[in-house]
Order: C-alpha cells, then sequence, then structure tokens
C-alpha cells in the first residue's frame, strides 16, 4: 500500500465543479490528502500551520473579508496564498460570488488550478471530504469474489478451483448480484467500514472453468451487478475435512480483518451435494439478524433453560 492520489479531473467530474483556469490537463494535476481547507486564517495574516497539499475552499466569509481589504492589501494576501502553490483554489457560491480579476492572473503567474462551485461552502466541503476519502481509501486486492445476498456483501474466498465462481453464478441466477470475481479490490472507507468493487478493466465478467469468461450483465442482464459494495461477511469455502471441528451453533463470533478491520466471518466446508447457494443465502441472513440483535443460537440457549439473557 503505497500514497495514493486522485486527480482534479476526477474531482470536477464527481463533485460538479467549473473550470476557471488551470495551467496544464486537470488529469496531470493530483490531490495527494483527502482534508481540505479554508485559508480564512491564512489570508488574515496567520501563516503558521498552513498546508499547502490541501484543496483551497473560499465561501462567503473568506470573499467578503478580501473584499474590506484595500487593493494592494488584497493582491498581496492572494499573492502569498496562490504563491504555496496548492492543488486547486475553489471558490463557492458561483452565483453570488465573483472571482476577483487577481484571482485569475495569480493563479496563471504561480500556475495554480481556479475552480469555483455552485454549492455553499459547507456543502460542497462535505461532497469534497466524501470523494477524496474514497479515492484515497488504503486498500489491497483479494484473490475471490464478491456478491451481494439480501443487501449483504459476502466476499467469498478459497483455494483456486473450489467453486467460488460457479457459486457466485447459481447466486445471480437466484436473484442476487455480482461485484466482482477473481480480483476483489478492498478499500477502507472509515474505521469500520470497507468498500469493495472490481478493477474496472475485468468489472462484471466472470471466469467459469469449461465454458470460459462470461458477462455477467449481458448474460443475465443489468440488474445482475452492482459496482461496489460495502462488505458485511467473509465466507471462507474449504474442502470438507472430516478431523476439523466445523461451527456448529454460531454461539461464537468469528472474525476477518481486513487493513485493521473486523469483518464477521465464517468457514463453510464444500463436499459434494452441499447446496451452498442456500447455505450462503442462509448466512447472509443469519448475519442480518445478528446486526438487528437477534441471535438464533442464543434463542435456542434461553428456550432449552441454559442461559438467561440474549446478552
Amino acid at each position: 500500500m503505497g500514497n495514493f492520489a486522485v486527480s482534479l479531473k476526477r474531482l470536477v467530474e464527481k463533485v460538479s465543479l467549473e473550470v476557471i483556469y488551470t495551467p496544464r490537463d486537470l488529469d496531470k494535476i493530483s490531490v495527494e490528502i483527502a482534508e481540505v481547507n479554508r485559508p480564512g486564517l491564512f489570508l488574515a495574516g496567520y501563516y503558521d500551520y498552513f498546508d499547502k497539499l490541501r484543496l483551497q475552499i473560499m465561501g462567503l466569509a473568506e470573499m467578503n473579508f478580501l473584499a474590506g481589504l484595500t487593493p494592494e492589501k488584497r493582491r498581496e494576501r492572494l499573492d502569498r496564498l496562490f504563491r504555496q502553490q496548492p492543488p486547486a483554489v475553489i471558490l463557492c457560491r458561483n452565483e453570488e460570488l465573483e472571482p476577483f480579476p487577481e484571482m485569475q492572473e495569480l493563479a496563471k503567474q504561480h500556475g495554480v488550478a481556479l475552480l469555483r462551485s455552485n454549492e455553499t461552502t459547507c456543502t460542497m466541503m462535505g461532497s469534497l471530504i466524501s470523494v477524496l476519502n474514497l479515492e484515497l481509501a488504503p486498500r489491497i486486492t483479494r484473490h475471490g469474489v464478491l456478491v451481494e445476498v439480501y443487501g449483504e456483501g459476502i466476499l467469498i474466498l478459497g483455494d483456486s478451483g473450489i467453486g467460488k465462481s460457479e457459486l457466485a453464478i447459481e447466486l445471480v441466477k437466484r436473484g442476487h448480484r455480482l461485484v466482482a470475481d477473481d480480483a476483489v479490490e478492498l478499500r477502507k472507507v472509515s474505521s469500520r467500514q470497507i468498500m469493495g468493487t472490481a478493477p474496472e478493466n475485468i468489472r462484471h465478467f466472470i471466469e467459469l472453468r469449461g465454458i470460459g469468461i462470461v458477462n455477467v450483465a449481458r448474460v443475465f442482464g443489468v440488474g445482475a451487478v452492482k459496482v461496489s459494495e460495502s462488505l458485511d461477511l467473509v465466507v471462507q469455502l474449504e474442502a470438507w475435512d472430516p478431523t476439523k471441528n466445523y461451527q456448529r451453533t454460531g454461539l461464537e463470533s468469528e472474525y476477518y480483518d481486513i487493513l485493521g478491520v473486523n469483518i464477521p466471518s465464517t468457514i463453510i466446508p464444500v463436499s459434494p451435494g452441499r447446496n451452498l447457494a442456500v447455505v450462503l443465502e442462509t448466512a447472509a441472513i443469519n448475519n442480518r439478524q445478528k446486526k438487528m440483535g437477534y441471535n438464533a443460537a442464543k434463542e435456542l440457549l434461553i428456550r432449552l433453560g441454559l442461559n438467561d439473557t440474549m446478552d
């Protein structure tokens, strides 16, 4: 995992920004950190703790402050800002706020992209931060299959040839959705959430031994696929081992660590004659119930008089 970057081109597309000036192609300018900044204090003359890697967002407060300065002072403060060469300066509320002429001039002089948005400053910052968090999230790629079953994102792991793709096709036939086959890109979008998606070049293709490559969206329709899904459960398929003790009651919770996030996990043994699609559908429903506070195994213990509460 290295440092990730997102191009201004992608941000402009995702957050609907308008370009006033750019020194070069937007896909050649990148942003590397998810934090953004309102340069009010900097413009007021406080220059410590200024991070020039951040996008600089200017709203009503900054523009009104600048409007109250003498032209010389305003130019000097703006010059100091553009001289820092942040990835871009973004002006909000473009219906009521016009950029000062010297802003364009200084953007050209220092080679800084100048963008504008219709949104209010707070809305704009919220949208930008959520896009940046997703685009710059730490990520890993896992060999497996990601499907959405009854709204639960399930990552299916297991050795090559164990039947992950066949299981995915069976689930798709039963009305569930494929997110990724073979390579699954996993991103940590918050301290508790992992998002999974397929690498763009192989998205929605699946490889079935004996048949070859199948485009799931074409064969089963666009309702059979999904671009990304939050990860709720990890299912590890393994060849049935008669000597191994498998989970029988579901009382103990097991977890699988992905980028420091613990995802509920279960091992499902594979043997001829087991209908894995039904097992996986049941695992998905059971996982949902647990999240809603119901645990069947605990209720059974209560009924048998072995436990007093559902805690």
